[in-house]
């Protein structure tokens, strides 16, 4: 199994998915997670540039490349990362903040990822902070967008979205992300936003989106049997 790759999730820091890294490397990939903290993303709050985030996935990639003498990888983003590593695999130049230019090189990366796996990605977003960045994403690179690269998108079904005590936090986040609350998710993204045109994609029953939530998350031994055939 080739080189694998996590990027955490939105103001999430690397320890989190620790447990995830172990199940990899016993499955036979050599897993390293983007050395992120939970401050490394304060920068980016409120819907501004994800360049400090790109920086450390582009190091951490290239760093794995080079420690395994590996030509391809496999990614997996969490939540944000999960879009995040979308704007990392495209082309077009992320200049949208002003903060970099063309030749940045922080991007253009798809030659060297065989598959990304998105877990409890919003593909979408009506919240106006991040939707300048998801646009970006979805006008320039629409559905499974290259055709050289396998894309696995995962959502998971354990919380439908009520105005009622225990489903709240589900149905707000839900609205935000696809404009309707009363819909199934993992607490946090519902499945229609996790999912992509023309990519596998897959729901997991009784998965909640945190690698902190109690219960089943998407790196779970039980909820990765799903997915992780899928790697390269």
């Amino acid at each position: 199994m080739l080189p694998t790759v996590i990027l955490p999730g939105y103001l999430e820091g690397a320890i989190a998915y620790r447990s995830l890294e172990q199940s990899l490397e016993q499955l036979g990939s050599p897993t390293v997670t983007v050395p992120l903290r939970s401050r490394d993303w304060f920068p980016t709050v409120g819907g501004r540039s994800m360049i400090p985030i790109l920086r450390q996935l582009d190091q951490t990639v290239k760093q794995v490349m080079q420690k395994y003498n590996a030509s391809q990888i496999n990614l997996i983003g969490h939540s944000a990362g999960g879009w995040i590593s979308r704007i990392y695999i495209g082309e077009q130049p992320y200049c949208i903040h002003g903060d970099v230019t063309e030749d940045a090189n922080l991007w253009h990366a798809h030659p060297n990822i065989a598959t990304l796996v998105t877990l409890g990605t919003p593909h979408i977003s009506g919240e106006r902070w991040t939707r300048k960045n998801l646009d970006f994403v979805k006008l320039n690179y629409p559905g499974a967008f290259y055709p050289n690269l396998r894309y696995v998108c995962v959502a998971g079904k354990s919380i439908f979205g009520a105005r009622r005590r225990g489903s709240w936090l589900a149905y707000s986040s839900y609205k935000l992300t696809c404009g309707r609350g009363d819909t199934w998710g993992d607490g946090i993204t519902p499945i229609e936003a996790a999912h992509l045109d023309g990519a596998i994609n897959l729901t997991i029953e009784g998965v909640k989106h945190s690698p902190k939530s109690p219960g089943t998350w998407y790196g779970s031994p039980e909820a990765m049997n799903a997915w992780v055939s899928y790697l390269a």
